[in-house]
C-alpha cells in the first residue's frame, strides 16, 4: 500500500486513495477464498464418486491451501501493479488542478515569507488590542473612582447648602461670616474647656493633699 496521504484526493473524493485500494484488495481476496473452498468442495464430490480412491479430505485441503497460498501470492504481484496505476492515473489530482472550493487560494495566494509576515501583523494586532482592552478597563476603573468622588463632593456641598440655610433661618445672611463666627466660637469653646481641664486637675490635687 501507498504511504502518500494523498489529502487532497481525500478531500474531493471523501475517502483517502488508500483506504478505496484496501477494500479492493480485501474484496478480491475474500472472493478468491470463496473461490477456493468451492473448488475444494466439488473435488470432494467427484473422489467420492470414483471407487477406491485413496485420497483423503485431510489430503485435499492441504493440497488446496498450497494452492491458495500459490494463487495469493500471484495475486498480491498483480494487485500492487494495479494499485499503483490506479493511485497513478485514476485516484490521483494532478498538481496543477485546483478544487473548486480552493479557487481562492489562486486568486489570494502567498509565499511563505508573506504568510510569516501576516501571522507576525496579525500577532501585533492581537498584542495591540490587549493592550487597549487593559487600558480600557483602568480608565473604567479610573471613572468609577471618579465617580465616588463626585458623589462624595455633592454630599459636601449639600451639607454646606443646608447649613447656609440654617444660618439665613438663624438671622445670619452672609455665609462666609457665620462660618468666621462658628470658628471663633468654636476656638473659644476649645479655651474654656481647657480652663476647665486645668482648674479640675487643681482641685483634685488639692484634695488628695
Amino acid at each position: 500500500m501507498s504511504v502518500n496521504p494523498m489529502a487532497y484526493e481525500a478531500q474531493f473524493f471523501g475517502f483517502t486513495p488508500q483506504t478505496c485500494m484496501l477494500r479492493i484488495y480485501i474484496a478480491f481476496q475474500d472472493y478468491l477464498f470463496e473461490v477456493m473452498l468451492v473448488v475444494e468442495s466439488v473435488i470432494l464430490k467427484k473422489l467420492d464418486g470414483i471407487p477406491g480412491c485413496k485420497i483423503s479430505p485431510s489430503q485435499i485441503r492441504k493440497s488446496t491451501e498450497k494452492f491458495l497460498l500459490f494463487m495469493k501470492g500471484h495475486f498480491d504481484k498483480l494487485f500492487s501493479k494495479m494499485e499503483e496505476v490506479l493511485l497513478q492515473l485514476v485516484l490521483n489530482i494532478p498538481e496543477n488542478v485546483l478544487l473548486p472550493e480552493d479557487k481562492v487560494h489562486e486568486q489570494y495566494s502567498y509565499s511563505k515569507e508573506q504568510f510569516q509576515a501576516l501571522q507576525d501583523e496579525t500577532r501585533q494586532l492581537q498584542e495591540q488590542y490587549r493592550a487597549e482592552a487593559s487600558a480600557g478597563q483602568a480608565l473604567l476603573a479610573e471613572l468609577e473612582e471618579q465617580k465616588a468622588v463626585q458623589a462624595e463632593l455633592e454630599k459636601i456641598l449639600q451639607w454646606f447648602d443646608g447649613l447656609e440655610n440654617s444660618c439665613r433661618e438663624h438671622g445670619t445672611g452672609n455665609f462666609k461670616e457665620s462660618l468666621v463666627f462658628l470658628t471663633q466660637n468654636s476656638k473659644k469653646l476649645q479655651e474654656v474647656l481647657k480652663d476647665v481641664e486645668e482648674k479640675s486637675k487643681k482641685i483634685k490635687k488639692h484634695d488628695q493633699l
